[in-house]
């Protein structure tokens, strides 16, 4: 461990679900492990103090969910600054991508000794983005997804909504472009994904990783709304695209543009819409994390009930 000491932005989004964490233990194990945490007025911009910043510290530590992450990335990129994570949000895929403890206690203890490793951003019509981009089904879910439903119900309120959303959803016409190539389908939902995890544990495919240089593009072709239920164990586990009525592809660089505009989900948060114009952004961000998760990762069902049981009393599943 470095005896050098260091200075790090600690900025912790306080409407996150787990957002009122007492900080006086995160401060402690960060001190002890040579990092002397700066703090700003909670009603600051996130963006605002990381440009301001930049020159004065060495590394900025996000406490929150997805959307914390997603919101900072823009001023990551401008002040080069490598960024640390404190899980503090529902679904915190992110932090699994990136096989990062997520109890935030044993997240903070992993930070001081940890290595900068280089991870790719997704980008869509302007936006940065960590996870995945999505167009129908996904994009009505992160509108029916309220934040208080997020906070009373953790991972188990993305299926509340989702059943909520699957009453209404129809499919719709896409015209993609990529590689030189122009398809135009019927789908009722097309994601393009930069990292592994999004939703609250799905997987867009399973040897997706965040730092692998390409976006794996996946449009869900089914004919009727009970054919989602039965790919849901594929899509936990990433081999959707095995299926006969999913197309996927890698690319780099893909535009999506429909009859008439339909809102873009980035990361659980409705950013933009179509037409979209995709790319991907090789190693632009370096965060504090071990190697990521790589290859297939069967979907284990203890895990599952320890996202959704995130206490000592957890079922045995």
């Amino acid at each position: 461990m470095s005896t050098r000491q260091r200075r790090a932005l600690l900025i912790c989004n306080a409407k996150a679900r787990n957002g009122a964490l007492d900080l006086d233990e995160v401060r402690a194990i960060l001190r002890e492990g040579g990092i002397e945490p700066e703090e700003p007025p909670p009603e600051a911009d996130c963006r605002d103090v990381i440009r301001d910043r930049a020159g004065a510290v060495d590394l900025v530590i996000l406490g929150g969910g997805d959307g914390t992450m997603n919101y900072a990335a823009p001023a990551l990129v401008e002040a080069g600054l490598p960024f640390a994570i404190l899980p503090l949000g529902t679904a915190n895929d992110l932090a699994r991508s990136l096989n990062l403890p997520l109890d935030p206690l044993a997240a903070a203890r992993f930070i001081p000794a940890a290595e900068a490793r280089p991870v790719d951003l997704g980008w869509v019509n302007g936006h940065y983005y960590f996870n995945v981009a999505s167009i129908g089904f996904s994009a009505e879910l992160a509108g029916e997804l309220t934040a208080e439903s997020k906070k009373t119900w953790g991972v188990l309120g993305y299926a509340v909504a989702a059943v909520r959303v699957l009453r209404r959803v129809r499919p719709f016409t896409v015209t993609i472009e990529h590689d030189g190539t122009v398809e135009k389908v019927t789908t009722i939902q097309v994601s393009v994904g930069n990292g592994r995890h999004y939703g609250g544990g799905m997987t867009v495919e399973e040897m997706a990783a965040v730092d692998d240089g390409k976006l794996d593009f996946y449009s869900l072709e089914i004919d009727h709304w009970w054919r989602l239920i039965t790919l849901l164990p594929a899509l936990r586990r990433g081999t959707h695209g095995r299926a006969a009525d999913v197309r996927a592809f890698h690319a780099q660089e893909i535009r999506l543009s429909t009859r008439r505009p339909r809102p873009v989900n980035t990361d659980g948060e409705l950013t933009t819409h179509t037409p979209a114009h995709f790319k991907v952004f090789p190693q632009i961000l370096r965060v504090l994390a071990p190697e990521p998760v790589r290859g297939p990762s069967p979907f284990d069902l203890t895990t599952l009930g320890s996202r959704l049981f995130p206490t000592s009393e957890a079922p045995s599943l």
